[in-house]
């Protein structure tokens, strides 16, 4: 194991997730409308000037202004970013297991990133937002003289973790990405930077916030923020990162996919069964000359620290108790977004875009939402009693406009679900009256469009579920990935036992069958290994924004979009070309910053 911890913790930790709170509501306010300002009229948006932020002299020297500042940081995340339902989308949408309505994945959702400008201000702007309050707060918190070491060094720790995270989500991206100074001035015409130079920068910030963070088991632990585990664990996420992306060329990985329909004798559109496809790894531009071996190492060994208890106590939920709202700042979620029930500035679109907000509280009747979900041809990735899909999807549900009707829509279309929604099988055949969960007197009935996807359960339990603005946790980081991404580092670090026992661990949390060498999930060499562990983080990640970033660091993302072969099951067009693998610079940087002068490949 490694060793990695290179001084004694300090005291109590910071929760691994964020709920904006109303204390400091005031500040954050101000300081939110300051920065929108300034954002919106400065030469660059990778700027965010001290001069426009409260000052050590308004805030003071103290306990209260150090979390004030640490607060006003982390409300970024939200009203920047959540807010205005830009996030997850920006991230969620472009990949191959998820689809919804073509009105709400736009030009966006069919490929065409140029000009958008929910990809401007959320992921560009929003990031670098972040990051220039982060280092503004991170100055003024240093020289902060009232306060502990302890609180000092905690609340750097947190900062620098938000401006890794911010980072890392640019480089993914973009590639090649400007980084902020730290310093109170500089120039702001800063050039983009090799994406190693980035990464380097990215594993500083978190090596360093490992060693300040508090961990989740100190005696001082406050739910609501980041801990020492969240940065080890987003370590291995980010050696996991580079390790895949610098994989040779030619390295396979097995993707179950294909065109989602197929158009029986009569003319009617019919769910086309999953075909396996062996997919060979593209170069990913600017990680060609890193050494994937060293890499895989290092995500071992920070997902390890994570794992030993090294960094805290973290531990996966049992699958019931997983997506409890009471549970949103369990140890297994390592950093997660989330507000206030009903908050009207900082608010998330998670639950309405995801489940739907209902016409009255607990009623059975969608008001709006519930747009987003899955393709079938991920729910067919599933073993039969997998919680999942058992669970984790929703298989009957009403809008309301099915009220007067008496009528909802029922998923999957297939023998198991036909007969429990209308007493037929998909022949037509009278089997029995409809027992179960759809024994209601409803009639339920399917539809081969965006009305009926796998929609998520994951983010149905909120505080009060009839208001679009309801309190659902983002979960950015979970045990679970850290788990997963020890099984894909020992896999390719030749270890297939112990990988296979990894994964193993997430597959038992939901009743899945687990894999093994031999058996009836045999994962007898390294591509069958790679393919079950990538495809397992298809199937526990999804609608958490994770697919198309594994896409795209196995160098698999163009092939795996254009073996559906156009239209995926609610009409999403997603066909791929060379230029969807980066996002576009937005063009107001360009035009402003004197030190970038090009755009990525294809984008104008």
């Amino acid at each position: 194991m490694r060793t990695v911890m290179r001084q004694p913790y300090l005291t109590a930790t910071a929760s691994c997730g964020l709920t904006v709170k109303r204390s400091n509501r005031l500040f954050i306010a101000g300081l939110t409308a300051i920065v929108m300002a300034v954002c919106m009229s400065s030469c660059s948006w990778i700027e965010e000037s001290p001069q426009s932020l409260v000052t050590d002299t308004a805030m003071g020297d103290s306990q209260e202004a150090c979390d004030a500042w640490v607060t006003g940081t982390y409300s970024k995340w939200i009203y920047d970013m959540f807010c205005w339902g830009y996030f997850p989308r920006m991230l969620e949408f472009d990949a191959d297991y998820i689809s919804g309505p073509d009105w709400l994945f736009g030009t966006f959702g069919a490929g065409n990133f140029q000009g958008e400008s929910d990809l401007t201000d959320a992921l560009w702007k929003g990031c670098y937002g972040l990051i220039g309050r982060s280092n503004n707060a991170e100055r003024h918190i240093a020289t902060m003289a009232t306060i502990s070491d302890a609180t000092r060094n905690n609340a750097i720790g947190e900062l620098r973790f938000q401006r890794a995270f911010a980072y890392f989500l640019l480089v993914r991206a973009y590639g090649e990405i400007p980084i902020q100074p730290e310093t109170e001035t500089f120039d702001r015409n800063q050039p983009r930077r090799p994406v190693a130079e980035v990464y380097d920068y990215i594993i500083s910030l978190l090596d360093s916030s490992t060693r300040l963070l508090y961990k989740n088991t100190d005696s001082g632990y406050r739910a609501g923020h980041v801990c020492a585990g969240s940065a080890a664990g987003l370590l291995a996420k980010v050696y996991a990162t580079m390790a895949a992306a610098a994989m040779p060329e030619g390295t396979q990985v097995i993707v179950r996919t294909g065109a989602p329909y197929t158009t029986d004798t009569g003319g009617d559109k019919q769910y086309a069964p999953l075909t396996t496809r062996t997919l060979s790894k593209r170069a990913v531009k600017g990680y060609e000359a890193m050494d994937a071996r060293q890499l895989w190492q290092q995500a071992a060994d920070w997902a390890e620290s994570v794992i030993d208890g090294t960094f805290g106590s973290h531990t996966l939920l049992p699958y019931d108790q997983l997506w409890a709202k009471a549970n949103a700042n369990a140890s297994e979620f390592l950093f997660s977004v989330g507000t206030v029930s009903g908050d009207a500035t900082y608010k998330t679109s998670v639950h309405t875009q995801y489940e739907g907000y209902m016409t009255a509280t607990n009623s059975d009747f969608i008001q709006s939402g519930g747009w987003t979900g899955c393709t079938r041809h991920w729910y067919d990735l599933f073993d039969h009693d997998d919680y999942r899909i058992t669970k984790g999807v929703r298989h009957r549900w009403r809008s309301y406009t099915q009220r007067e009707s008496n009528s909802g829509f029922y998923y999957p279309k297939d023998d198991e679900y036909t007969i429990m929604a209308t007493g037929r099988n998909l022949n037509g055949d009278w089997v029995r009256n409809p027992e179960g969960i759809f024994a209601d007197g409803v009639n339920y009935y399917y539809s081969t469009d965006a009305q009926c996807l796998a929609f998520t359960t994951k983010y149905e339990d909120v505080t009060d579920n009839a208001i679009d603005n309801a309190d659902a946790n983002w979960p950015f980081l979970r045990y679970a990935d850290v788990l997963l991404i020890y099984a894909e580092a020992l896999n390719e670090l030749d270890r297939p036992g112990d990988a296979i026992r990894y994964l193993n661990e997430v597959q038992r949390r939901s009743n899945a069958v687990t894999s093994s060498m031999g058996g009836s999930k045999p994962l007898t060499d390294k591509t069958l290994r790679r393919s079950a562990i990538i495809e397992e983080r298809a199937k526990e990640f999804a609608c958490e924004a994770d697919r198309r970033w594994d896409l795209i660091r196995w160098g698999i993302y163009l092939d795996a979009m254009n073996a559906i072969g156009g239209m995926d099951d609610g009409g999403v067009q997603k066909t791929r070309t060379e230029r969807n693998l980066l996002f576009p610079i937005p063009q107001q940087e360009i035009n402003t910053n004197r030190a970038i002068n090009e755009n990525n490949p294809g984008w104008q």
